[in-house]
């Protein structure tokens, strides 16, 4: 994929990973099904007041979250580079699909949120840097930062005048993406998981047929029809 399409693909997951974090957030009354960093406090203050059982979900959603991770970078990784992106958003669909299911299927919420963390670790290896910053995570902590560090170099007229614009849409596309979430969440309920895992399933779709047509040899395998 070219670094537009990679740009692109990126908003949209940040605002994905947005909407998966507000639902659990809102479902789990406030653990994350993405933001470790939360649910890591929330597991040592647990462990700080001595309440091993409050600790365990913590614990559950990190370990699932670094499966996660483990699982996207070993499709990077094996995989050639090209397919990277394609099979860990497939992989992204499928585990999205079975939280849906088990959310809608199960009494308790806990399978549902742990294959979302799964889901939400594999996502950011997705993609890389693109154009000095990062879309497509999960976090947005050093995009804000980015944001204000290279506005505040434009404003002084040391660096790249909108070097600053990238940074700040991925931390719009993660309030949107959460906002549009919680929304969703009381309309629909559980049944707003069926948007993030149909929306993983179309990027899963566009990202393979983008990389089919930009395959080397592609245009000799699928040449075009002469005109008339």
């Amino acid at each position: 994929m070219t670094r537009p399409w990679h740009l692109g693909f990126g908003l949209v997951m940040t605002a994905l990973a947005g909407y998966v974090d507000a639902l659990g957030f809102i479902r789990l009354g406030g653990l994350y099904t993405s933001f470790m960093s939360g649910n890591t406090t929330q597991f040592a203050v647990h462990l700080g007041h001595g309440e091993p059982g409050g600790a365990l979900l913590p614990a559950l959603l990190i370990a699932a979250f670094l499966l996660g991770g483990i699982c996207g970078g070993g499709f990077s990784a094996l995989l050639p580079p090209r397919w990277g992106t394609p099979a860990i958003l497939a992989f992204e669909t499928v585990v999205v699909a079975a939280a849906f299911s088990a959310a809608v299927t199960t009494p308790t919420d806990h399978v549902a949120s742990l294959l979302l963390a799964l889901a939400m670790g594999a996502q950011n290896a997705v993609l890389a840097h693109v154009q000095g910053f990062r879309a497509g995570t999960t976090f947005v902590t050093g995009a804000l930062f980015g944001f204000g560090q290279k506005l505040a170099l434009a404003l002084a007229g040391r660096g790249p005048r909108f070097a600053w614009m990238g940074d700040g849409f991925v931390w719009l596309s993660l309030l949107v993406g959460s906002l549009t979430g919680t929304i969703a969440y009381a309309e629909l309920s559980l049944y707003a998981l069926a948007i993030p895992a149909g929306l993983a399933g179309c990027l899963a779709v566009m990202a393979t047929v983008l990389t089919m047509l930009h395959e080397p040899g592609a245009a000799q395998r699928w040449p075009r029809t002469p005109d008339a």
